[in-house]
């Protein structure tokens, strides 16, 4: 008997009926927009794959999935009050379960896509990611911001959010990879609903969105995301290190631990996000903020900003001196810097986010960084007026020259190797006076 041969029978002679539908070659955008409404999402866009707007996540989008040909962008709208309240809990229960709802429409219109024969992969929400990714590479499938924009959902404010134009930034995002093309593709918006109020420049705790635009991205990880991925590595560290239970209590209070636990049993815990609770932008939105910017800033803006609460906060960092100054009834709780690349590519591309320009000061130098090794590289880096440029080659006259075995100064950024024995070793060697190293580390403070 030849079981091989059955089989290869059994399928030929397959009944007609049961194979799927066949795809139509170009979707009806009208009748795929009434879908994904019909399924939950509040509003939505199209774009072709080849946009050129795509040209940095297409290779992303490909790789996830190869049969995409346009690009589905939705979103799904929040419930304003509740991401307003200083109570975390209520907040952060309206992310979790918008966040759901944004997964839920998502399957639902790539389900129906898939029985009408027409192949669809929808990417999550946010979480779960590929966190085998740690520090090599990113964890997301694909970056739901700016395929939002180039579909129309909206325009990136100040404070780094999608704004809609109707429901402003208390949207969510999904995204939805279409393995068809669409009969008419949206476009991006041609104004920017930011009102450049500033109103979240005054509402971060920590300083992370500056006046001049500027956003400190180590500041809002930090604390914002303190029982996200990083901050739960340094959480876990601390319980390692510490002797016992009372140690364990002198580091970290009885509160922050329950945290925790509470954000592992119904989710991450959002710290902050009052950039997003603040912003007035949007067209259901506006109407309170242009009767009375006063009631506006007393009933919104304040109870965030009077709130009293612990700040998360790396020691040396902008965020500190900005919580310090502006915040001195919130509580700072020093934590450890989780950000630990492990390659070259990340640590290089990672630079720019982690400098503090405020902890540089007046720091005027150009560096020379030779990386050699498994991963090597040759770069130039110039701290100017509280700025940070990163160039390839070595270039201009340096005030110190670094050689570096790469593993070897990830390892001592991780302060997983010392710096004494690695300059003895030779496996780190400077050219000129170490103190514009010291100088450089302080623009990235732990």
């Amino acid at each position: 008997m030849n079981s091989n041969n059955e089989i290869g029978v059994h399928i030929h002679t397959a009944p007609a009926q049961d194979k799927p539908r066949p795809a139509a070659e170009v979707l009806d955008a009208a009748w795929l927009r009434q879908l994904c409404l019909d399924a939950g999402a509040d509003d939505v866009g199209f774009i072709e794959l080849e946009r050129s707007a795509l040209d940095d996540e297409r290779p992303h989008i490909v790789k996830a999935f190869p049969h995409t040909r346009s690009v589905i962008s939705f979103v799904v709208r929040m419930n304003r009050d509740n991401v307003r309240s200083p109570a975390r809990s209520i907040a952060n229960n309206e992310f979790h379960h918008a966040g759901d709802e944004v997964d839920n429409v998502a399957r639902e219109i790539t389900a129906a896509l898939e029985r009408l024969g027409i192949r669809a992969l929808n990417p999550p929400m946010a979480f779960p990611m590929e966190a085998d990714r740690w520090m090599t590479e990113r964890l997301w499938v694909v970056s739901h911001k700016p395929i939002a924009v180039t579909a129309g959902m909206g325009r990136i404010g100040i404070h780094r959010n999608v704004i809609h134009p109707k429901f402003g930034n208390f949207i969510l995002l999904g995204t939805i990879l279409l393995g068809a093309e669409v009969s008419e593709y949206s476009q991006e918006l041609d104004y920017n609903p930011c009102l450049e109020c500033k109103l979240c420049v005054a509402a971060c705790p920590v300083g992370a969105i500056g006046a001049d635009g500027h956003f400190n991205f180590t500041a809002c990880y930090t604390h914002n995301y303190r029982e996200f991925m990083g901050g739960f590595n340094d959480w876990v560290e601390t319980v390692a290190d510490s002797k016992h239970g009372k140690d364990y209590r002198r580091r970290v209070r009885e509160s922050e631990s329950i945290s925790v636990w509470q954000s592992l049993a119904f989710g991450p815990n959002y710290k902050a996000a009052y950039c997003m609770a603040v912003c007035p932008a949007g067209e259901d939105v506006i109407g309170l903020y242009r009767q009375s910017k006063k009631t506006f800033t007393t009933e919104v803006v304040k109870p965030l900003q009077e709130k009293v609460e612990p700040l998360y906060v790396i020691p040396g960092s902008d965020a500190e001196a900005h919580a310090r100054r502006r915040y001195p009834h919130k509580k700072l709780r020093y934590v450890q810097n989780s950000l630990h690349p492990r390659n070259l590519k990340t640590l290089l591309e990672g630079m720019p986010r982690t400098f503090q320009r405020h902890a540089a000061g007046k720091l005027e130098a150009t560096y020379h960084f030779t990386f050699t090794g498994s991963e090597s590289a040759a770069v130039t880096i110039v701290i100017h007026d509280g700025k940070f440029t990163l160039t390839d080659g070595l270039q201009g006259k340096p005030n110190i020259s670094v050689t570096a075995d790469t593993a070897t100064w990830l390892g001592f950024l991780a302060k997983e190797k010392s710096l004494p024995w690695a300059l003895l070793t030779r496996r780190i060697k400077l050219r000129g006076n170490p103190k514009w190293l010291l100088a450089f580390g302080k623009c990235f403070p732990g």
